[in-house]
């Protein structure tokens, strides 16, 4: 989640100190890559430890979805946090809250113990996410914010490509506690790196930070894009929770979940050129599209038990997804105008975090009737309802009031390769 911080007047030695290379954002990027090394990998394994209990689907994937629940609603809390807490001490608790209870899943694998572990953890995640992104506008000057926010999408997409699919080898080679420890303590050091960043102070009197103005139609000007990605992100989490379920061998879909996730970074990479040179929403109804067929293509390997289809389908999947966060953050930032970036933002990471709730619980609930590769296509078929609000989006996207500010970091930092939050 993007929040408009304050600017501020550097020295050229506190520029270096804290400029791309410098301490303070190095300690940031090894702080994210521990909580997002304990986040990703979680992603799976804590529906397959619930599994393991015997629970049944409904609560495989409400594992999911109460940890998303919490952590939206931490985003709606945000306003009231920010007011009484430093993004310092809270990337500090956010660590804390992400890593500690995680040490806790061995305890009982019972759907309520798995529950209530995942709810606080979705807490700090909600916190990790808001403060590591606000953190890098803190802490970098405005010439080099871009390649800063390259670096930090770096941190974040890194334990996404590589721990969300080794997480479920190592549950099923090394056992669920050994995943559990290593995965708490990654987020748990990572408060310790926290603690040691130095936010540089104002030079002169505070200012106050830019307040998002939301309205009705603010609302209605984002309401496309806001749906297209709620609805596609529904399918990313059923995937990452009844994956493993739905092959033969949970193993089985350690390839599938690394090239999802590798081919979400490209998607990202991609639509930021093709936005740069084209315009912004020129990829949107060819990326739900590829959405649709790569659930599609899930539903088919869930069916046949085919590792090889799902593989096509995790890439097909990931790279249309990965190019829709990019043009629905650039749209929303467009379309709320230069007040409502922070609104569009809180958006943003809400649809992103609701939806891969609601689409973990709700295949879940569905698999009782339709079995996991019937759910999945029922979520290709749900996709396909927003293509034409995806084509909408495209037309409207290339249109001359549409361009992008020139030269605001928001718009900078949605063409790069961020992680989860914007």
């Amino acid at each position: 989640m993007a929040f408009s911080p304050t600017r501020r007047h550097r020295g050229s030695a506190e520029g270096n100190r804290t400029g791309p290379a410098g301490r303070d954002f190095l300690l940031l990027l090894a702080a994210t890559l521990g909580t997002f090394s304990n986040y990703a990998p979680l992603l799976s394994v804590a529906p397959l430890w619930s599994a393991e209990g015997g629970s049944g689907y409904t609560a495989v994937g409400a594992a999911t979805g109460v940890t998303m629940a919490t952590t939206v609603g931490v985003q709606l809390c945000m306003s009231w946090l920010l007011k009484r807490v430093s993004l310092r001490r809270m990337l500090i608790i956010g660590s804390l809250l992400l890593g500690l209870p995680t040490f806790a899943y061995p305890v009982s694998a019972a759907m309520d113990w798995v529950l209530a572990v995942s709810a606080v953890r979705g807490a700090g995640f909600g916190m990790v996410a808001v403060a590591g992104s606000a953190l890098v506008a803190e802490l970098i000057p405005a010439d080099s914010r871009g390649r800063a926010v390259g670096l930090y999408g770096i941190a974040v997409g890194l334990p996404q490509v590589a721990c969300l699919p080794l997480g479920v080898w190592a549950a099923e080679h090394l056992g669920f506690t050994a995943v559990f420890v290593t995965a708490g303590a990654l987020s748990v050091l990572a408060a310790p790196l926290a603690a040691a960043i130095r936010v540089p102070a104002p030079a002169g009197p505070g200012r106050p930070r830019p307040r998002s103005r939301t309205g009705p139609a603010q609302l209605r000007a984002v309401s496309r894009p806001f749906t297209v990605l709620i609805t596609t992100a529904c399918a990313l989490g059923a995937v990452t929770s009844f994956l493993p379920l739905a092959l033969a061998q949970p193993s089985s879909a350690t390839p599938a979940l690394f090239l999802l996730t590798g081919a979400v970074i490209v998607g990202r990479w991609v639509a930021g050129i093709v936005s740069d040179r084209s315009g912004v929403g020129r990829l949107m109804g060819p990326s739900v599209l590829a959405c649709a067929a790569g659930m599609g293509g899930f539903g088919l390997a869930a069916a046949n038990g085919a590792a090889a289809l799902s593989g096509a389908a995790a890439v097909l999947y990931g790279l249309g997804f990965g190019a829709l966060q990019n043009d629905t953050l650039v749209l929303m930032f467009q379309r709320s105008g230069p007040d409502g970036h922070g609104m569009a933002s809180t958006l943003w990471n809400m649809a992103y975090d609701a939806g891969t709730g609601a689409g973990a619980v709700a295949v879940g609930l569905t698999s009782y009737a339709l079995g996991i590769d019937g759910a999945f296509a029922a979520a290709a078929t749900l996709i396909l309802l927003v293509v034409p609000l995806a084509f909408r989006d495209a037309r409207s996207g290339r249109l001359p009031d549409a361009a992008p500010a020139q030269n605001h970091p928001a718009e900078t930092a949605a063409r790069k390769p961020h992680g989860h939050a914007a």
